[in-house]
């Protein structure tokens, strides 16, 4: 029985067609898995099923009935529920209270009644969760715990997952995967957007792959694999680049020594930390998202002021440094928020000079050929799918990437800060990133791969640093360390001896 048919959904913003005419249906009490690259579509098909965006054509059954879904509360009243990536959720009220939010008859809230409401479904539906906790104080698979129980609260039939396993611990994503096997076998529906296969070939019982807006193919994942799904997402053969051989560990070139720092509202986001980069090594900092990822980065390319420890760069003491004066001391610096790593009204040519513009300076004026020249020659060398003269806020993602690539990798720095250098990538970039990583790694440059893909972690690390709440918690030899062992130290449940 199929509880919800998408007939030749297509949605256009300007002249981007997001959609092109994508069927899709699901069944009553199976997974299925909305798979694709980022940009493929996934996610826009599915705003649409919950009501926050319109179809320009196509229609939507529910249970074999037309309907028409305006807004999210249309598709609640149809039994239709939605997990975003960011969570909804008012942090100074109660589990009970934010699972009553909006749905509460009347203006009185009788608070004991709906503690004990929301207790006694969290129990039905094996939602380990105390209504009573106010928000704020649980961790990120708890919050999505209570953004699950929220749309079951309001008799969901259908619960659109997307990306739910971006900010969890591989030992969430096991606890998410259990919960939603107990739901299934009660007659929940679930779409789970994702684009990772493993994931894919683990808790779903069907695949609908995305590609360019499009709907590939819709098979069956007993009957399938990572290699053909993978095929299908990106329409080629080859993915998966990893590190073949053991590094060849050189002199110590960055090094930071009980290195502390606050973030932007003055909290404690580094707690002396200490972590030193050789040369001829790839060495990962893994962690759940917002444990001090970010601080890091920044001190390590003089954007942020440590408040305390010191910072040395092949022996001298670079605390405090400007980005500059890093910069010429060999640490390039591959910007976190590629939007933000270039100036999207100038062209590609001028972003790829900016970090270097004295040495296109001659008699005193920027020598524009002399610009245009170094940008068709970096062009060719990263395999850019541009010209020149472009403006840079034209480019794909991938290509925007290959762009900041290309101008902090082109002076061959001694160390290279890399933080999430393929988020929000499709497979074909994610490579070719990755792949540039290990050729510096090969000439000798020393590389800080901070990541939250545990995946990526492992493919390209020598070592692997777990940070937690701003702390190194454990340092392991990559060939010492596996998922389990790894998501324990992201969750704070478990260190390591730690060795610099």
């Amino acid at each position: 029985m199929k509880i919800i048919e998408m007939r030749g959904i297509t949605k256009r913003f300007a002249s981007l067609v997001a959609n092109d005419h994508v069927d899709f249906d699901l069944e009553r009490g199976e997974i299925h898995a909305l798979l694709g690259e980022n940009g493929a579509g996934k996610t826009t098909l599915m705003r649409i099923l919950y009501g926050l965006y319109r179809p320009d054509e196509g229609e939507i059954r529910v249970e074999g009935r037309p309907v028409t879904i305006h807004a999210p509360k249309d598709a609640i009243a149809l039994g239709i529920g939605m997990v975003t990536q960011h969570f909804a959720l008012v942090p100074t009220l109660t589990v009970a209270e934010n699972v009553v939010l909006g749905f509460n008859e009347g203006f009185r809230l009788d608070r004991q009644r709906i503690a004990e409401e929301v207790a006694e479904a969290a129990r039905r539906f094996g939602l380990e969760i105390d209504p009573a906790v106010q928000v704020g104080h649980l961790s990120v698979g708890q919050r999505q715990r209570v953004e699950i129980l929220k749309a079951l609260y309001r008799h969901a039939r259908v619960l659109i997952l997307d990306e739910p396993t971006a900010v969890l611990t591989p030992q969430e994503v096991e606890a998410l995967f259990a919960t939603l096997r107990r739901l299934q076998h009660e007659g929940l529906s679930v779409i789970f957007i994702t684009h990772k296969l493993a994931e894919v070939m683990a808790i779903t019982d069907r695949v609908t792959v995305l590609r360019d807006g499009k709907a590939i193919a819709t098979v069956r994942t007993a009957s399938t694999n990572e290699e053909a799904l993978a095929r299908m997402m990106v329409g080629r053969e080859s993915f998966g680049v990893r590190r073949e051989t053991s590094a060849r560990r050189g002199e110590p070139l960055l090094r930071m020594e009980g290195i502390s720092a606050v973030d932007d509202r003055g909290l404690p986001a580094l707690k002396r930390v200490s972590l030193t980069i050789h040369s001829g090594e790839i060495l990962g900092i893994a962690g759940v998202g917002g444990n001090g990822q970010h601080e890091l980065a920044e001190v390590l390319s003089g954007l942020r002021r440590p408040t305390e420890g010191r910072l040395l760069v092949e022996g001298r003491d670079m605390t405090g440094a400007s980005p500059a004066e890093l910069n010429a001391a060999g640490v390039g610096r591959i910007p976190e928020d590629r939007h933000e790593g270039i100036v999207g009204e100038l062209s590609v040519a001028d972003n790829m000079a900016l970090e270097t513009l004295p040495r296109f300076v001659k008699k005193g004026r920027l020598d524009r050929q002399a610009i245009i020249a170094h940008a068709r020659r970096l062009i060719e060398q990263f395999q850019i799918k541009a010209r020149p003269t472009d403006r840079a806020k034209t480019l794909s993602g991938g290509n925007m990437q290959k762009l900041l690539l290309a101008r902090v990798l082109s002076r061959k720095p001694k160390v290279v800060i890399a933080p999430q250098p393929t988020r929000g990538l499709d497979i074909g970039a994610t490579d070719y990133v990755r792949s540039q990583l290990l050729a510096q790694r090969e000439r000798g440059a020393g590389v800080l791969l901070i990541s939250e893909d545990l995946d990526e972690i492992l493919a390209l690390s020598d070592r692997i640093a777990v940070i937690y709440e701003g702390e190194i918690v454990g340092i392991l030899p990559a060939q010492e360390a596996d998922v389990e062992r790894l998501g324990l130290m992201m969750a704070g449940a478990a260190r390591e001896e730690v060795l610099p």
